[in-house]
């Protein structure tokens, strides 16, 4: 099975991507992380892919905050191409990605994020569940367009809110949760890379 080869771009501690790199490292998934991509000079995420021997690198953000400028972004597509990557994770990823990459990576960048979208989109979703006094939140797996948290949903995982829970305690059974459906989904994506191996390409190609 011909491994598919992917980015992950996150901005802080990098959870999921190591989940990732650790499933890769098991042979349980079939990929391999060309980059690791960061908008923050020292975050952690970038410790964690020398750790596992993978190429990583800084991204200069900009100015704006929760965007990159285009030439920036320019520069991550180019990155990216160059690293030969065909499928972008963002794993905590604190910016939402425009024009070029969204033309270049049609329906091939997805996000995480925890809760059960719609419900709860941007920062500390779980704290917004309990003070919205929600018994079930989740996290969810979805494909990337111009808006924060937004796009086709992909695949979802409940979690229930206990009523001793705090905002760690809930955070903590979310991220659990995170860290198997992410490689499973990723792993949907490695298989249908090679079926379409077969057939010349992605669909979008």
């Amino acid at each position: 099975m011909k491994r598919l080869p992917i980015g992950i771009l996150g901005s802080g501690k990098g959870s999921n991507c190591r989940a990732i790199l650790e499933r890769i490292r098991s042979g349980d998934l079939a990929a391999e992380t060309r980059l690791v991509v960061s908008d923050v000079l020292d975050a952690p995420i970038l410790d964690m892919a020398r750790e596992f021997g993978v190429a990583n690198a800084y991204l200069p953000p900009g100015r704006f905050r929760t965007r990159l400028e285009p030439e920036i972004e320019k520069q991550l597509l180019q990155m990216l191409r160059g690293a030969g990557v065909e499928l972008v994770v963002l794993a905590g990823f604190m910016r939402v990605l425009h024009e070029p990459m969204l033309k270049a990576f049609p329906r091939r960048i997805i996000n995480i994020h925890p809760s059960l979208l719609p419900k709860f989109p941007g920062l500390e979703a779980w704290k917004q569940a309990l003070v919205a006094g929600e018994t079930v939140t989740g996290c969810t797996v979805h494909y990337i367009d111009q808006r924060i948290d937004h796009g086709q949903i992909l695949a979802q995982k409940e979690v229930r809110i206990l009523p001793n829970d705090t905002a760690e305690s809930l955070h903590a059974r979310i991220q659990v949760l995170e860290h198997e459906l992410y490689p499973a989904v990723i792993a949907e994506f490695c298989e249908r890379y090679n079926e379409n191996q077969q057939v010349g390409g992605w669909p979008d190609k």
